[in-house]
């Protein structure tokens, strides 16, 4: 029987309950202060085929990355009951290597009489950032040249088979860690999560029935693609370039191009990537999954939340993207920065476009970095070693309508900031400032959200990483709107690179002050 529109509504809040749960039960679970307080993780619901039917709304940089990895993982194992496979290769449906990806099959609960060949009911994924996986820097978030820097590369694994767990290939993982005990609490933590998706999907299916479940996501996906091409017919055909820049890459000089096509005909858009910069030797260079997740979550930006988020939005989305460019790298080379930094650039882009049709729609650039920092090293405090991830929120873009939001995490990173007082209570390190960066958002009708600056200082030796950008170039401004300021990272006052590692001792201090928004729109004068 179809489904009209309130079964579509209800089964719409269904699927992306079972993925907000999964995300509760791992923010709640987890050991690691970026996983529990700053909520750097999604969560993710599929159907039997592999393809997303609901995503808690969690981090967009996944967005079109978890389909690839549960694609590679259906294509390297058969899912049994009580099986789960880990995995983080970058080349393989990750991101970077910091993020952890799971995977597990939902099954009908052996009381429903159904056939062998029906039993499967879909697929549950989380993925989730570890301060640490190993490499040449605490955190793994090097200024790299390659990917094995970057830290330990898990394959498409099983790591529970049939629900038991493989103690050997974790022992594995946590040797080559600096942090095996926070690595095994936010690995439990995520495990526990499947478990609960597991249950509730079930547990849909149970009330539901088996057909009108599978009935549903396909609906589902069809309503999403419907509202998508619907939304795209009423952007005006034409095709529509952009240009931006990063910073550099951290080793060679000068900056990386991003450029795009942006190619509406009819109900379809095209984003052509093919005029970037070839893959650079540093760590900016994104995967394809990254390339994709950004260029979806602009088009996410133009259909509105009330478009549920499965597959169905991306089948009228295509992504051109030749490979060796610094948006489709080829291993080994390093990808760690492409994932946080490369994948604002390729948003700015995509949205810089299609402000060229739709004028009166698109903001201007936010702050366009994450802005990361990370610190590791032997805590004498605690007697312990400790590696610590966060990033900083930035300005918000000011849009056609209204000033924007300072001090906010934008675009492809949805996480919170680490609060001061949990951040003092685990590291040997405290915070003397966390402030607006009052000025830094962009002039115009319309002002740019200011940024923030953190200043830390190190109560021991350490080793310390950041990777920013916008520190050469500014977000752009629109419609007359004047840019945002650039960001700006200090070490004891002295300015140090946008991608840098540093060794840091006792009393040392490191401010990070972050870029603000651009501006929307001429200013007004009155007499």
């Amino acid at each position: 029987m179809p489904l009209d529109p309130i079964d579509l509504t209800v089964f719409a809040n269904i699927f992306a309950s079972v993925a907000e749960e999964m995300g509760v039960t791992l923010g709640r679970a987890a050991y690691s202060p970026n996983i529990k307080e700053r909520r750097d993780f999604s969560c993710a619901v599929f159907d039997p085929a592999g393809r997303m039917v609901a995503q808690a709304a969690h981090i967009p940089v996944h967005l079109g990355a978890m389909p690839v990895a549960v694609r590679f993982a259906r294509a390297r194992h058969t899912f049994q009951p009580g099986d789960l496979v880990i995995f983080n290769d970058p080349y393989l449906g990750g991101t970077h290597l910091p993020d952890v990806t799971m995977v597990s099959a939902v099954f009908l609960r052996p009381t429903q009489d159904e056939g062998a060949e029906n039993r499967l009911l879909g697929y549950v994924s989380t993925r989730a950032h570890q301060a640490d996986i190993g490499g040449m820097a605490a955190g793994s978030m090097p200024v790299s040249t390659e990917l094995y820097q970057e830290g330990l590369i898990i394959p498409p694994l099983k790591l529970v088979e049939g629900g038991e767990t493989n103690e050997a290939l974790l022992e594995l993982i946590y040797r080559n860690v600096r942090t095996p005990q926070e690595r095994a609490g936010d690995f439990s933590a995520q495990m526990a999560a499947h478990r609960i998706g597991e249950e509730r999907l079930a547990a849909v299916a149970a009330r539901y029935g088996v057909e009108r479940v599978r009935e549903a996501m396909d609906a589902l996906m069809d309503y999403a693609e419907a509202a998508t091409r619907t939304v795209l017919r009423n952007v005006p055909d034409g095709s529509y370039a952009f240009e931006d820049f990063l910073d550099g890459d951290g080793i060679a000089p000068g900056p990386v191009a991003l450029r795009v096509t942006v190619t509406v005909a009819g109900d379809e858009l095209t984003a052509d990537f093919s005029s970037c910069d070839p893959e650079c030797e540093g760590s900016v260079n994104a995967v394809f999954a990254v390339t994709q997740s950004a260029t979806y979550y602009a088009v996410r930006c133009l259909t509105g939340e009330e478009v549920p988020v499965n597959d169905g939005c991306f089948r009228p989305v295509r992504v051109i993207a030749p490979e060796g460019t610094v948006v489709n790298a080829r291993p080994p080379h390093a990808v760690s920065a492409g994932n946080v930094e490369t994948s604002q650039r390729i948003t700015d882009v995509v949205l810089g476009a299609l402000a060229k049709a739709l004028p009166d729609r698109i903001p201007a650039a936010s702050s366009g970095t994450m802005s990361n920092v990370t610190v590791g090293g032997f805590d004498p405090f605690r007697g312990r070693s400790f590696a610590y991830y966060e990033t900083i929120a930035g300005g918000a873009g000011a849009g056609p309508q209204r000033d924007a939001l300072a001090a906010v995490h934008t675009h492809m990173t949805n996480t919170l900031n680490t609060p001061v007082e949990a951040l003092e209570f685990t590291y040997p390190f405290r915070i003397l400032r966390y402030a607006v960066r009052t000025g830094s958002g962009g002039p115009g009708r319309h002002r740019g959200g200011d940024g923030v600056e953190r200043v830390y200082e190190f109560l021991c030796p350490a080793a310390v990483t950041v990777i920013s950008d916008r520190r050469e170039h500014p977000p752009y401004g629109l419609a007359g709107g004047a840019p945002g300021a650039t960001g700006d990272n200090r070490l004891n006052e002295k300015g140090v690179p946008s991608k840098v590692s540093l060794s840091v001792k006792e009393g040392d201090r490191l401010s990070i002050a972050t870029p603000g928004g651009g501006g929307w729109g001429t200013m007004m004068h009155t007499s």
